[in-house]
C-alpha cells in the first residue's frame, strides 16, 4: 500500500478555498506516495487524529508567518499572514514529531518547522541579514537551479543526493535564523543564509529553503532522491505501524479467548 503524505494547504485573502501546487502532489506521486490535501484543521483533538492516520507529512511552501510566534512584531517587510495555518501546521508539525513520523518541509514550510522547535527566523533578509546578499527570489523558470548550497558531509540531505554542492532554485524573502537543538544546519548558501535543517533525534525530518518539487519535475536527480528518500522513510513506518496494530490485535483476540 503507498504511504499517505499529508500536503499543507494554502488559502487567498478573501478566498474561500484551499489550494496545493500540481507539482507538490506529482513529486509524491511520482516517489511512490499517495498525496491528501489538509484542510486548516482548529481543533487538537482533530489534529491529533489526522496525525496518526498519515504517514509522512509535506510541509509545503506559502506566504509568511506570524512573528508573534517567535517573539517579534511584524516587520515593515512582512507579507501575508494566514494566522489558520499557521495555527494548524505548529500543532501537526509537534504530533507528527512527537510521533517519530517522517517530515519534509519546503521554503515556509522548513520555517514553521524551526519555529515548532523553538527557533526563529528572518522576517525580511534584504532588511535583516547582516551581510551582502545573493539574489534569493530568482528571475528565473521555477524548475532553473540559480544558485549553490553547500551541504553539510554525514548529514541526512548528503545521505539522500549524495552531494556535498547542490545547485538550488530560490524564491523567498524570509529564512531561518536561530535553530535550536535537536535540530542541525545541514546546508548553507555562499552569503550564509540558512538553506537546509534536520533532527538529528529523528529518522527523516528534513526542511528545505528551496523548491525540490519544481526541480523534480525537470527530472534533477538530486530532487528525485530526495522524495524517493522521503517516501521510502514514509514506507517503514507504515508498515512499522501496521505490524504495532496487528500485533495489539492479536493480543486482544488471544485476550478475549481465554
Amino acid at each position: 500500500m503507498k504511504p499517505l503524505i499529508g500536503i499543507t494547504s494554502s488559502v487567498e485573502l478573501g478566498r474561500d478555498e484551499y489550494a496545493v501546487e500540481i507539482a507538490d502532489t506529482e513529486a509524491i506521486l511520482g516517489a511512490g506516495g499517495l498525496p491528501l490535501m489538509l484542510p486548516h484543521l482548529t481543533q487538537a483533538e482533530d489534529i491529533d487524529a489526522l496525525a496518526k492516520k498519515l504517514d509522512g507529512l509535506f510541509a509545503a511552501g506559502g506566504y509568511d508567518i506570524d512573528p508573534t510566534l517567535f517573539g517579534e512584531e511584524p516587520h515593515p517587510n512582512l507579507g501575508v499572514i494566514i494566522p489558520s495555518r499557521d495555527h494548524f501546521e505548529l500543532l501537526l508539525i509537534k504530533k507528527m514529531l512527537e510521533a517519530g513520523k517522517p517530515i519534509l518541509a519546503i521554503c515556509r514550510g522548513a520555517q514553521i518547522l524551526n519555529i515548532a522547535v523553538g527557533g526563529d527566523m528572518y522576517q525580511d533578509l534584504p532588511a535583516q541579514f547582516d551581510g551582502k546578499l545573493l539574489q534569493h527570489q530568482q528571475k528565473a523558470p521555477k524548475f532553473h537551479g540559480s544558485h549553490f548550497v553547500q551541504v553539510a558531509k554525514d548529514s541526512l540531505l548528503h545521505q539522500l543526493t549524495g552531494e556535498e554542492r547542490l545547485r538550488v532554485n530560490s524564491r523567498h524573502h524570509q529564512a531561518n535564523r536561530l535553530v535550536p537543538e535537536p535540530f542541525i544546519i545541514s546546508g548553507t548558501a555562499s552569503d550564509g543564509v540558512v538553506e537546509a535543517i534536520e533532527s538529528k533525534e529523528h529518522r527523516f525530518v528534513l526542511g528545505l529553503q528551496w523548491h525540490p518539487e519544481n526541480m523534480a519535475r525537470a527530472e534533477d536527480a538530486p530532487s528525485l532522491r530526495i522524495f524517493e528518500g522521503f517516501i521510502a522513510a514514509c514506507q517503514e513506518k507504515g508498515r512499522f505501524d501496521e505490524n504495532h496494530r496487528h500485533a495489539l490485535r492479536r493480543a486482544a483476540e488471544t485476550a478475549a479467548n481465554k
